[in-house]
């Protein structure tokens, strides 16, 4: 099992807040699309700025789960200035199986934290 639910607000570098002109989003368009089709993938413009917002459930991570960690990190590096947050459960990695990772987009770079809301999965969400 692979949940992963996340989120960016888009901006084109750290000081530009009103300049949507200087942001790729024909760029992110394209990274966008190469994961149509499945799931939620949502670019939408609210008061002037840029949103992602994605989420999924697959059965396995396999390419797909590689893929939206990889789109995460993309997005940050096509638009410097966003943030934002992606929470992932990955049932089959062995160093993350009973909780959540928490990859973390700060002027477009991307980190990686162990998570201390939502985990340890058991006993925090479910019974054991």
């Amino acid at each position: 099992m692979f949940e992963y639910h996340g989120w960016v607000t888009l901006r084109a570098d750290a000081t530009t807040t009103d300049d949507e002109s200087s942001l790729r989003l024909d760029d992110v368009r394209t990274l966008l699309e190469e994961f149509s089709g499945y799931a939620l993938m949502d670019l939408q413009a609210f008061n002037g700025d840029y949103y992602i917002h994605f989420a999924g459930h697959p059965n396995r991570r396999g390419t797909w789960g590689a893929g939206v960690i990889d789109l995460f990190t993309r997005i940050g590096r096509l638009a410097r200035g966003s943030y934002g947050l992606l929470y992932v459960h990955d049932d089959e990695d062995a160093a993350y199986a009973g909780g959540f990772r928490v990859f973390r987009m700060a002027r477009g770079l991307v980190t990686v934290h162990a998570d201390a809301l939502l985990s340890p999965v058991v006993p925090i969400l479910e019974d054991g």
